[in-house]
């Protein structure tokens, strides 16, 4: 039984906990539910939508969603295993964790822990069985895994804007800046500042850091190409300059996400 045959029964019992590990299914269109997500990519990339915003969450990272947050999960191809727990939400008030979208890296206990729970895959877990405990223990060890990454890029339905966003996706590898970029839209590097934020919430120059480092994220996962000619294509002409970046964003290396 697939993620959207399984959506009715997560809701059914308000203090349970429904575990669902994934390994079908590749897009769940918009949905909510009372009790807050925990899931975690094993492999691949998954993309969530919630707003307008698109979280990526890259392997070996997991994410949780708050209840009721509608959102749309898309899994990447090269997912293996997408496990998912819905957790109860009467507690969630003991820490601000639970109640704001976010994106972490696992850690070995935590990854632990989740293949763990893949002995009640498909099931509704209540204070009567067996090891319910367990799960409690993982939900709450979850803000203990450090701040959310910043793995996010906002959506418009501005046209004029969606051009600039598709010239800069385009153009990765070359090197553009806000001069060159306000230029080739024959706007002021103030006017285009503007806009930009206006639109987006969010600077010009950290959209396109996100972009790059995304972009960097799923050439690492979904393909061979060696690490400095990804740099090169996402815009960095030195690896060492690559790799800082990339950790300041994740809190790994490209090389450390590639072995994962």
């Amino acid at each position: 039984m697939g993620l959207i045959a399984s959506l009715p029964d997560i809701d059914k019992n308000k203090s349970s906990v429904f575990v669902m590990h994934e390994k079908s299914e590749k897009l769940i269109p918009l949905h909510t539910h009372q009790k807050g997500q925990l899931s975690y990519v094993e492999g691949g990339v998954a993309y969530i939508t919630i707003e307008n915003k698109t979280y990526v969450v890259p392997a070996r990272h997991y994410f949780w969603i708050p209840k009721d947050t509608a959102h749309v999960v898309q899994i990447g191809q090269f997912a293996t295993v997408f496990r998912s727990i819905y957790y109860y939400s009467h507690d969630d008030n003991s820490h601000p964790f639970y109640s704001q979208m976010g994106i972490y890296p696992a850690s070995e206990l935590l990854i632990q822990m989740l293949e763990f729970s893949e002995c009640w895959d498909g099931s509704d877990v209540t204070a009567n069985d067996h090891n319910f405990e367990f799960l409690v223990a993982l939900k709450k060890l979850l803000p203990q895994n450090g701040p959310a990454l910043p793995i996010i890029l906002p959506l418009t339905d501005d046209r004029r804007m969606n051009m600039i966003l598709e010239y800069l996706e385009l153009n990765l590898a070359a090197p553009i800046d806000l001069k060159s970029v306000s230029t080739h839209f024959h706007m002021s590097q103030r006017s285009f500042s503007r806009f930009f934020q206006s639109k987006l919430k969010i600077s010009f120059f950290q959209y396109l850091k996100t972009l790059r480092m995304i972009q960097a994220i799923e050439m690492i996962v979904k393909t061979t190409m060696p690490i400095n000619e990804i740099a090169g294509k996402v815009g960095y002409h030195s690896v060492a300059s690559f790799s800082n970046a990339f950790f300041d964003f994740t809190n790994s290396r490209p090389s450390d996400l590639r072995r994962k």
